[in-house]
């Protein structure tokens, strides 16, 4: 067992950022995301399960949910698999916190900010040339201008970021470090020996968890344990199965090219290993 709790659980995650206790880790972390304007002085937590205006409407569970003093409203996302349509359940997400803002009667539309920070533990396309590990999304006109400033998407690539603790230049970079080590570590590397980090690892202390917490916590170790095994598996198995694609294509075209050169097709098929009804059909 690590020293340190892992902050991709569940538990994990919401114990460091979700707590009361914790507000000040939080908002030193969220201030290194959202814009200058936005600066985070307090903020409180709001219910993370969100439901439509009506009982059959889809709900969404949020594993952080918090409103800024100055009205900023700030969803915060563990996302330990890729999943279909991840981007539209980002999307559908944000609509929650925009509708909560209506109010009854005159209003002229006004709204406060909305944010979705998701710190993915996966790579959104492992083909795509951008290697950058932070992914700023608004909305923009065709021209690239700014169309509107207060929906703002954070994804943020965990794979992707790669640094070494003697690499590390700027205080978000220490989060990043932070997070993606955490439960690797048996000590405060020196370069983390600031007030906020020495509270969190404190608080990131399994020996600190009474019983009730370190049975929570093992149960959602252990969910993440089952996930990132079936997402393995799943990623290992389409890899063999391309592999073999990429095997039989090759072997059909070794086929086509013996077959203009005049080649039975027994030979053929004693050369290639195919079925001789397979090359009559090329």
């Amino acid at each position: 067992m690590s020293k340190y709790i892992n902050p991709y659980t569940d538990f994990g995650f919401k114990k460091l950022f979700g707590t009361e206790a914790n507000k000040e880790a939080l908002i030193d972390f969220l201030n290194e995301l959202v814009n200058k304007e936005h600066r985070i002085k307090d903020l409180t937590f709001n219910n993370t399960e969100n439901f439509g205006d009506l009982a059959k409407d889809r709900k969404a569970i949020f594993d952080i949910y918090c409103t800024t003093m100055t009205g900023e409203k700030i969803i915060i996302e563990m996302q330990k698999a890729k999943i279909n349509f991840f981007k539209d359940r980002a999307v559908f997400y944000t609509t929650f916190p925009i509708r909560e803002q209506a109010k009854r009667g005159d209003w002229n539309f006004k709204l406060k900010p909305v944010y979705c920070i998701a710190i993915l533990d996966f790579e959104f396309d492992k083909n795509s040339q951008n290697n950058d590990y932070r992914n700023d999304v608004t909305l923009k006109n065709q021209y690239c201008e700014e169309f509107y400033d207060k929906l703002k998407y954070i994804f943020i690539e965990m794979p992707k970021f790669n640094k070494k603790e003697n690499e590390l230049t700027t205080h978000f970079e220490k989060w990043l470090y932070f997070l993606k080590h955490l439960a690797e570590l048996d000590d405060i590397p020196t370069i983390l020996k600031e007030k906020v980090f020495e509270k969190v690892f404190k608080t990131a202390e399994i020996a600190s968890l009474d019983k009730q917490q370190h049975d929570a916590y093992e149960n959602s170790l252990l969910q993440y344990w089952e996930m990132t095994s079936a997402t393995d598996t799943a990623h290992d198995e389409g890899r063999e199965e391309g592999r073999e694609e990429g095997r039989e294509e090759e072997k059909l075209n070794m086929a086509l090219k013996l077959k203009g050169m005049g080649m039975s097709f027994k030979e053929i098929s004693v050369v290639t290993g195919l079925k001789v009804i397979e090359i009559e059909k090329l």
